[in-house]
């Protein structure tokens, strides 16, 4: 079996982009080393440009970075879409772009024939290559959603970085939703840069490629931006127009485009994909929501190599403390998407007798001044607080090891956080907000709060210390991590399927 799996960034990434999900597909990767009948590749798009002036797109064997995997490594140079998907915010080419589309399709032509192509994303290709996989019937076409977006051009469903967006308005509030667009001629200039000197034998985060880098953007962030002002005076003259004191219509903002992109991208999905696979139940069910047909929506819960402390480790006696505190651990971000500044304004506000008996760990990167001042203030409210500046794997069970009760207090719908399955495989109960799906780890009500509502957070906290969460419960409805084989074994379940024709039902949620 010849799989091909897609994702915006390189597995192998010096500069470790892609978060979980390029963790994810190095395991994968690693676990198929294994399997004799399977040869598995990888393409990535979306972040190599030539450099200066561009190109037409085209596809290459990488030529850069490790030399790990070399032979199986592929990416698209010069994509009509930039990736990670805020680098060209709702461009028109994330549906369409008939150069990039070319260009995948002599990709697999010349490197195929595949019988699974697997889209970790469709960040950094137009939409419309699924329709271009057709050229291939015998090809299973597989999409994982470990963010949203093919409905939110922002991927996080995370309005102007402050609330989630429950209800976009037609596409009117996309409109204003990053408090900063970036201009695509810099981004593509920045791709541009960083892939010459990878070619150069450079490697990000030397001082070579570091100082090579930081000069020339800046000397060509300063050309470009003359250029724009000399361009522009003239166009800025004519967009003031009217006088001082003159009335001037306006208009509500055009959400027509994100509008489309959404329905388009739901239809694209609908008529070419044979599964659709979210990471969590909650994914799975905004998935519907927005669309997506229920014959192809499945949850796969992916593998981690965390599930090996699921079988070290057991449940604790709660509370580990004898003298009445509770011990709490964030870990993670000090991100507002995430809840830590909702964490601190809860701690803040929480009654003193409640308070008091609390112990607080945070494992995450500094923030700025006034974040740190808010933290060094509320260690006086609490029973005790430490922080550590990040974290890496190894430090996970020393800085655990006294920790009663994981916090994962996230703001929006975040599909699965890797910190959680961290501390629940270590047998550690979660609290968590009722959104996303970190909640179906414990699969508790009575160790769940109303997202973003202080009162309800009090309540469980005051549950906690006044012993009425039943533990042995929590552990008994608790679910076990996913091996590795495990989820191989279920994904190649949908690889090996039948291939039949994709049934196309459901519309794109408006909201």
């Amino acid at each position: 079996m010849r799989i091909l799996y897609y994702n915006w960034v390189d597995y192998l990434d010096e500069e470790r982009r892609g978060g979980g999900v390029s963790v994810y597909q190095r395991n994968l990767m690693r676990a198929l080393a294994g399997e004799p009948d399977v040869e598995a590749s990888f393409l990535f798009s979306g972040v190599s440009y030539d450099f200066p002036r561009g190109g037409a797109p085209r596809w290459e064997t990488v030529r850069h970075g490790p030399d790990q995997d070399r032979a199986r490594r592929f990416e698209i140079v010069n994509s009509g879409v930039l990736a990670p998907a805020h680098h060209g915010f709702g461009n028109e080419a994330q549906v369409s772009d008939e150069d990039t589309e070319a260009a995948f399709v002599d990709f697999i032509d010349k490197t195929g024939p595949y019988d699974v192509i697997h889209f970790n994303t469709l960040e950094g290709l137009p939409a419309k290559v699924l329709e271009r996989c057709r050229l291939w019937p015998q090809m299973r076409v597989i999409l994982s959603l470990h963010n949203y977006y093919p409905f939110c051009p922002q991927v996080n469903l995370w309005h102007q970085e402050r609330e989630t967006c429950a209800d976009f308005g037609e596409g009117r509030k996309c409109v204003h939703c990053l408090p900063h667009v970036h201009d695509p001629r810099h981004m593509r200039l920045s791709g541009g840069l960083g892939y010459k000197l990878r070619l150069m034998g450079l490697t990000p985060g030397t001082w070579a490629f570091d100082q090579a880098y930081r000069w020339t953007m800046r000397i060509g962030g300063r050309a470009s931006r003359l250029l724009r002002k000399i361009k522009g005076q003239g166009a800025r003259r004519l967009r003031r127009g009217g006088k001082p004191g003159q009335l001037r219509p306006m208009a509500p903002p055009d959400g027509a485009p994100f509008a489309a992109r959404r329905a388009e991208i739901v239809r694209l999905i609908n008529e070419h994909c044979h599964v659709v696979l979210g990471v969590s139940d909650a994914v799975c069910d905004l998935a519907r929501r927005f669309g997506v047909s229920e014959s192809l929506v499945h949850t796969s819960y992916i593998g981690t190599r965390e599930a090996s402390a699921w079988h070290e480790t057991k449940p604790r006696i709660f509370p580990i403390a004898s003298d009445g505190t509770l011990r709490l651990a964030y870990l993670g971000y000090m991100r507002r998407d995430k809840g830590f500044y909702f964490l601190l304004n809860a701690l803040e506000t929480m009654p003193r007798e409640l308070a008091g008996r609390l112990r607080l760990e945070v494992a995450a990167r500094r923030s700025d001044r006034a974040t740190m001042d808010r933290l060094s203030e509320l260690s006086g409210r609490l029973a005790g607080l430490t922080h550590a500046d990040g974290y890496s794997h190894d430090d996970l069970d020393r800085l655990l090891a006294q920790v009663d009760v994981g916090l994962i207090p996230v703001l929006w719908h975040d599909n699965l956080p890797q910190v959680a399955i961290e501390m629940h495989a270590r047998h550690i109960p979660l609290l968590c907000s009722d959104m996303g799906g970190a909640q179906e780890l414990g699969n508790s009500a009575q160790m769940s709060f109303a997202a973003g509502d202080v009162a309800s957070f009090h309540d469980r906290i005051r549950a906690l210390l006044h012993g009425e969460v039943d533990m042995d419960a929590y552990w008994q409805g608790a679910r076990a991590p996913v091996e590795m084989q495990t989820h191989l074994a279920d994904l190649m379940a949908h690889y090996r399927a039948p291939v039949t024709e994709p049934v196309a039902s459901g519309a794109a949620f408006a909201n």
